[in-house]
């Protein structure tokens, strides 16, 4: 069965509102759950916020460049990262401060579907699956 309250969580962790579903899926484990179906529901929420983030900087520049001057500093952070490492910078999509931000940039730069979504899941499950391995 699917646990939608974690799935929300992570989706809406990986967006630019701020959250953590990390707990979340460590209280999960806490009571029992199955923990492959846990890390993969997380996966799941995780790359749906942040495919939604990166759909916001390809169809909603303007929006975006209407933020707060903080998440305009993480902006530019992100742009510097991406510039610097191009595209297996989204292997780094899981982490605080920079990861929603670099899929942001990923959309306004316009980097393609398949292969933005194959680099977040494949760090944003590497992430989960750690987390779950290390308890």
């Amino acid at each position: 069965m699917m646990d939608w309250t974690l799935f929300g969580s992570a989706l809406l962790s990986s967006t630019l509102f701020p959250g953590g579903s990390e707990a979340l899926l460590l209280y999960r484990l806490h009571q029992g759950a199955d923990p492959l179906a846990s890390v993969l529901t997380a996966t799941a929420g995780n790359v749906l916020g942040s495919l939604i983030t990166y759909g916001m900087g390809r169809f909603g520049r303007q929006a975006v460049q209407r933020h707060s001057a903080k998440t305009e500093q993480h902006i530019a952070r992100a742009e510097r990262w991406f510039t610097r490492f191009g595209r297996p910078s989204l292997l780094l999509a899981w982490l605080p401060v920079v990861g929603d931000p670099l899929c942001l940039v990923a959309g306004v730069m316009r980097v393609g579907v398949p292969v933005f979504l194959l680099l977040v899941t494949l760090g944003k499950l590497g992430r989960y699956a750690a987390l779950t391995w290390l308890v």
